[in-house]
């Protein structure tokens, strides 16, 4: 067996960065542990073939999730004939869900810091089962392993490598949220809204096989501490440390700093504040479609629950386009970062502050008995298209501006936008009921008009804006994506 200093790898701040002499490493302060070359369990070692598995069984997680989220209303007509509720009292899982999943990832990215991310993802996956009996337990527990997918991939796949597979994790997450109600209103019709959920259980059944199977630790900062941790019981020579030691405090101090800095950017960063509007608004009104499009379909064309569940199909459709813009987004990036620095992620969203506004405007007028019903899935076609683009590109841009401060941004702008989508299905059926389908999406529109130039003045204004910033990074460096 290998003696453990040459196990060893880095030193102390006083020696070389390698270590591999035992005399020599008598003399060091500090021995910090690192994989040996060729370890199975380093990410950075594993085959595409286990990348992609990895990257794909998490972004299923993600697409269950979005379709549980979505494909739950549903479910209304039944639910409300068997429990005797009204549409805002059976809206409310909706709202409880997006809650549960604003306020728990505050807390579980710490616990992932400390834990590390596969036992997450485990504890999440048998808490799907819980769908019926507390929508909030589902949100709460669908959002671990749902906001660590962004985690695990960047775990697995090098800066120059992540550009397409953090694209297919976005793809399943919007593209999710539009599949669930398409196979959902089809088994309302013939089952029953619980079936619905049963649906989801078996499905997340699978996804715990699937995730015990597939989905290893991938934190390095984990697995290296758990490797000092051994070597200092196997040789009680208490000089091993894993570097993550050092930078990870108590789990109290990670606790406070991921409840609180995602708040700090989220009030006092002017990128933060106007990206996380743009995003939330977006995403409210993706979940108060989810109550808008039965009334529609059903009411002026005559649909039924399977057919206007089909209609979410433009939901999906939209979700591919943004993909398919954003193989172009990243090859304008590529070609202007030079010039334009983290700017150069913005020139697809300036095209989808346009599309935004373009798609509510069709949805609100195209809906009439005497419009054929292709045009207003033509409106949430597009919303759907710039709402993909806008979702990426807040990810993007700020993981670019904030460097290590990234997660924090991305935390508070998450937050905004899950509490957008907790609060929109609330008012979203009396304001329909009192201004018509027509007026109410107008008025969306004319908000998300006025949003059109959060992206310019970014495009154009962002280094300024950064250069007066607390936490934005003051040298981006460019992934080759």
């Amino acid at each position: 067996m290998q003696d453990p200093v040459q196990l060893a790898q880095g030193a102390s701040r006083r020696t070389s960065p390698t270590v591999v002499d035992p005399e020599k490493a008598q003399t060091l302060d500090v021995i910090y542990v690192d994989f040996e070359p060729g370890d199975s369990r380093n990410p950075a070692t594993w085959s595409l073939r286990r990348k992609w598995l990895v990257t794909f069984v998490a972004s299923y997680f993600t697409a269950l999730t979005g379709a549980t989220a979505s494909a739950y209303s549903m479910g209304f007509p039944s639910m409300m004939r068997e429990l005797r509720c009204t549409e805002e009292q059976a809206a409310l899982g909706i709202s409880t869900f997006c809650l549960g999943f604003a306020l728990v990832p505050l807390l579980t990215s710490a616990f992932s810091e400390e834990f590390g991310r596969r036992p997450l993802y485990v504890a999440t996956a048998n808490n799907i089962q819980t769908v019926i009996a507390a929508r909030f337990i589902c949100g709460a527990f669908g959002s671990t392993g749902a906001t660590m997918v962004g985690g695990t991939v960047a775990d697995v796949w090098p800066a120059a490598e992540r550009g397409l597979p953090m694209a297919i994790y976005s793809l399943f997450a919007v593209a999710g949220t539009g599949t669930g109600p398409i196979v959902a209103g089809w088994i309302e019709m013939s089952l029953g809204w619980r079936w619905i959920q049963w649906f989801h259980t078996i499905a997340g059944g699978i996804c715990i096989v699937l995730t015990v199977a597939v989905l290893m630790e991938t934190r390095t900062g984990i697995m290296l501490t758990r490797k000092a941790k051994a070597l200092r019981a196997k040789t009680g020579d208490t000089r091993y440390r894993a570097r993550a030691e050092e930078a990870r405090g108590p789990l109290r101090s990670l606790l406070w700093v991921s409840a609180t800095r995602p708040l700090l950017l989220l009030l006092t960063e002017p990128t933060v504040i106007v990206f996380s509007l743009w995003i939330a608004f977006a995403w409210g009104i993706m979940y108060s479609m989810f109550e808008s499009i039965l009334p529609v379909f059903e009411g002026l064309y005559g649909f039924n629950q399977g057919q206007a569940g089909l209609t979410f199909a433009g939901m999906t459709v939209g979700a591919f386009l943004g993909f398919a813009t954003n193989l172009h987004q990243e090859s304008l990036y590529r070609k202007h970062f030079p010039t334009r620095g983290p700017e150069a992620r913005l020139f697809a969203a300036c095209g989808a502050a346009l599309l935004f506004p373009a798609g509510m405007f069709i949805y609100a007028w195209g809906a009439r008995a005497t419009t054929p019903w292709i045009v207003p899935v033509l409106g949430v076609t597009l919303f759907m298209w710039a709402t993909f683009i806008m979702y990426l590109a807040v990810f993007t841009y700020l993981a670019d501006c904030y460097g290590t401060y990234a997660s924090s941004a991305l935390a508070g702008q998450s937050l905004l936008r899950n509490l957008m989508g907790t609060a929109f299905p609330l008012f979203t059926p009396p304001m329909y009921a009192r201004l018509g389908i027509h007026w109410a999406s107008t008025l969306f529109g004319c908000v998300a008009l006025a949003m059109v130039p959060i992206p310019y003045v970014l495009l154009f204004l962002g280094p300024k804006i950064r250069a007066r910033s607390r936490f934005a990074s003051t040298v981006v460096h460019q992934p080759s994506i």
